[in-house]
């Protein structure tokens, strides 16, 4: 096992979780519609926050939030909202947390349309991974193009600043730094950083 010295910029290095969180899970390329579910879940409610403060609340969101079982969420009433409302484990935002719900249902209705979520969003670059260093931007043709189908279907909290830091999370957008070591061990062992 190779140690990862030199990070992104981003990473705090006083927060283990945080570069952990980097280290083995950001950029990597996620195809199981659960743990897709559960990032599109989590960035909407880093919507004006960091991302650092999600994370560190990520296991009181896996405990409120059925383990981010979509079709489970979908189905909440607003007794259970109330529920999430008084949880001071998560973000208490009453519109995250109804857009949480809403989210769901049309998440389940895209999984039927198209097969599966991971169908429908790595259908937009035809399964292939687009490198590009997280210091350039924080939107991108991509995450605007994505970001207008999702709300067009009704999705709330999915702008395009969350959806390409979304793209970046499940490893759409391969945006680690060159010189961060996670990007020279994966350039090596995936040269065209492409799937399928």
């Amino acid at each position: 096992m190779v140690k990862i010295i030199n990070r992104c910029f981003w990473a705090n290095p006083k927060n283990p979780l945080y570069l952990k969180y980097h280290d083995k899970e950001w950029g990597v390329p996620l195809h199981q519609d659960k743990k897709l579910f559960e990032m599109l879940l989590l960035e909407s409610f880093q919507a004006g926050l960091s991302w650092e403060c999600v994370l560190n609340k990520r296991e009181a969101f896996r405990e409120a939030f059925d383990n981010f079982n979509a079709k489970k969420i979908s189905a909440y009433d607003e007794a259970k909202v109330q529920e999430l409302l008084a949880n001071p484990g998560i973000i208490r935002n009453k519109l995250k947390v109804n857009a949480a719900v809403n989210n769901a249902k049309i998440f389940l209705a895209m999984q039927k349309e198209f097969g599966s979520f991971d169908n429908y969003l790595w259908g937009f670059t035809n399964g292939e991974v687009i490198q590009e260093p997280c210091n350039l931007r924080t939107t991108s043709p991509l995450s605007d193009a994505i970001s207008k189908d999702l709300k067009k279907r009704g999705m709330k909290f999915v702008g395009s600043t969350v959806i390409y830091s979304y793209l970046q999370a499940v490893g759409v957008i391969w945006g680690h730094l060159p010189e961060c070591d996670c990007f020279r061990l994966t350039v090596l062992k995936v040269p065209k950083l492409q799937l399928k």
